[in-house]
C-alpha cells in the first residue's frame, strides 16, 4: 500500500471502522469521515519521509472547505486546527474549539472526503500558573467536542514552569490523542530556542512517561504578516531535532506564511518536521487579497491590502470589511479580528462567491501540499498505520529512558536554574 496513489474501498472501510477515536464515534456514529488521532498524521509523514503535513488554521468555513478539497485532490493527510486565541473562550473567529469538528465532519460527508483528517487544538496557551485549574476543566470539553490532537503551549512561562504545566495537564488529554509541546516562546527573531531548553523539556516529559508527537520551537518563525527577512533558522532547527533523536519527537513548524517556499522545502528536507501551520495566508486568500507564492499578503505603497477584483469576497463586502477595520483601528495582521463579525455575512453571499472563496483556498493549499510540503499521496501511509495498529491509537513513539527520580518537581526547578534562555520581547504569536 505504501507506494500506492489510490486507496482501496476495503481498506478505507476498515480504517473507518477501527481508526476513529471513541469521541468521534460517539459524536458522529454514522459518519463516513475518517477523522483520526493526530498521531496517525505524524506517522504518515514519518513513513513517507522528508514530508510535512499541512496544519491549516480554519479561521472560517471557506478555509476548512478549501483545504479539505485540496487534501482530497492531493491524496494527502491533513490537520485542520484552531488556536485558543482564534477559537477559545475569548475567540475572534466564529469557528471555535467546540464546533470545528462538527464542521469538518459535515464537510467530509458532503464532499466525499476520504483522506485521514486530524482535528487539532493549537496553541492551548498557559500564560501563567493560575491558568492551569481552568485548563483542567476546559481541556476535556475540547475532546468531548471532537478534538483529536492538542498543543499545550506553556512556552511563555520559565522553563521549569513550562515543563511542570505540561506534566500537570497531561492526565486530562486522552492517551490516544496527538500531542504537541512548545519551548522557547514563539516570538519572531528574538529569544530563539536552544538545544538545552528543548532537551530539558523533552527529557522531563519522558521521565514522566509523556511522549509528545511534536515539539514547536522558536526557530525564527513569526505569525501573521512577515515584516522581517530573517525567517526560519534551518540549521538551528536541525541541530535541535538531531539532539532529540533518542526521544523520537517530530517538529512542528509555526509561522510559515512569512517564509519562502524554498525555505519550507529546506525545512522538510533537512529537519524532522512533519507538521507546518498555515494560518494567515489562508484567511487572506479566502477573502481575495493579493498574496505572493507562499501566501504572504502584498501591500500597496501606502501599506494597504490589495483586493483582487473578481476573487474572494465581493468588492462591496470588502469595502464593508475595510470600513469596519478602519473604525476599529485594525491594521496589518489584526485585520484577522474581522473573522467572527463577518462569518455570517460571508456565508450569506451568493453561492458562486462562496464557491470561488473556497476554490481559491483549495488551489493555494493544493500547490503547497504538492510542491512545497511534498505531502501528496501520504493518505495511504496513515491508513496503513491504522490497519497495522488495528486501533485508533498507534501508541507512543518513545519509551521512557529518563529516571523519574531525577525529574521530581524539586529537581526540575533546580535543573532549570542552570538554563540560560531569552524568551524574547512581548507579543501575540499564538496563531
Amino acid at each position: 500500500m505504501s507506494g500506492s496513489k489510490t486507496l482501496s474501498s476495503t481498506d478505507f472501510e476498515k480504517a473507518l471502522e477501527i481508526g476513529r477515536p471513541p469521541n468521534v464515534v460517539s459524536l458522529f456514529p454514522h459518519s463516513k469521515a475518517l477523522i483520526v488521532s493526530g498521531k496517525f498524521i505524524d506517522r504518515a509523514m514519518m513513513a513517507k519521509g522528508k514530508s510535512i503535513a499541512m496544519a491549516a488554521n480554519g479561521r472560517n468555513y471557506f478555509v476548512i472547505r478549501g483545504v479539505l478539497q485540496a487534501a482530497q485532490r492531493a491524496n494527502s493527510v491533513v490537520i485542520i486546527e484552531i488556536a485558543r486565541s482564534e477559537g477559545g473562550a475569548n475567540a475572534y473567529c466564529a469557528v471555535n474549539y467546540w464546533n470545528i469538528a462538527r464542521q469538518i465532519d459535515a464537510l467530509c460527508n458532503e464532499l466525499g472526503i476520504t483522506i485521514p483528517v486530524a482535528v487539532h487544538a493549537d496553541h492551548y496557551g498557559i500564560k501563567k500558573e493560575e491558568d492551569i485549574p481552568g485548563a483542567k476543566v476546559e481541556i476535556p470539553t475540547l475532546f468531548e467536542a471532537g478534538m483529536t490532537s492538542i498543543a499545550i503551549d506553556a512556552s511563555h512561562l520559565p522553563d521549569d514552569k513550562n515543563l511542570l504545566a505540561n506534566i500537570e495537564l497531561n492526565p486530562f488529554i486522552p492517551k490516544w490523542a496527538g500531542l504537541e509541546t512548545e519551548v522557547g516562546e514563539i516570538k519572531g527573531k528574538a529569544g530563539l530556542s536552544t538545544v538545552e531548553e528543548a532537551m530539558f523539556l523533552i527529557q522531563g516529559l519522558n521521565a514522566h512517561d509523556i511522549s509528545p508527537d511534536w515539539i514547536a520551537l522558536n526557530n525564527g518563525s513569526t505569525h501573521g504578516i512577515e515584516e522581517s527577512d530573517q525567517g526560519i533558522q534551518i540549521d538551528l532547527t536541525a541541530e535541535i531535532h538531531d539532539a532529540l533523536t533518542k526521544y523520537n519527537v517530530s517538529g512542528a513548524q509555526h509561522g510559515t506564511s512569512g517564509n519562502s517556499s524554498e525555505k519550507i522545502r529546506e525545512i522538510a528536507s533537512k529537519t524532522c518536521t512533519t507538521k507546518a501551520n498555515v494560518a494567515t495566508a489562508l484567511q487572506m486568500i479566502s477573502w481575495g487579497l493579493e498574496v505572493n507564492d507562499y501566501g504572504n499578503a502584498i501591500l500597496d505603497a501606502d501599506g494597504n491590502f490589495i483586493k483582487v477584483k473578481g476573487e474572494g469576497v465581493t468588492e462591496e463586502m470588502w469595502s464593508e470589511m475595510l470600513v469596519h477595520a478602519n473604525a476599529q483601528g485594525l491594521k496589518g495582521g489584526n485585520i484577522k479580528k474581522l473573522n467572527a463579525l463577518f462569518e455570517n455575512r460571508l456565508l450569506g453571499q451568493p453561492k458562486e462567491i462562496r464557491e470561488r472563496m473556497a476554490k481559491r483556498v483549495e488551489d493555494f493549499a493544493y500547490n503547497m501540499m504538492v510542491n512545497v510540503f511534498d505531502s501528496q499521496d501520504s493518505a495511504p501511509f496513515a491508513v496503513e498505520a491504522i490497519l497495522k495498529a488495528g486501533s485508533y491509537d498507534p501508541g507512543v513513539k518513545a519509551q521512557r529512558v529518563e529516571d523519574p527520580k531525577e525529574w521530581t518537581p524539586e529537581m526540575i526547578i533546580k535543573r532549570a536554574a542552570s538554563i540560560t534562555s531569552d524568551k524574547g520581547p512581548e507579543g501575540d504569536f499564538e496563531d
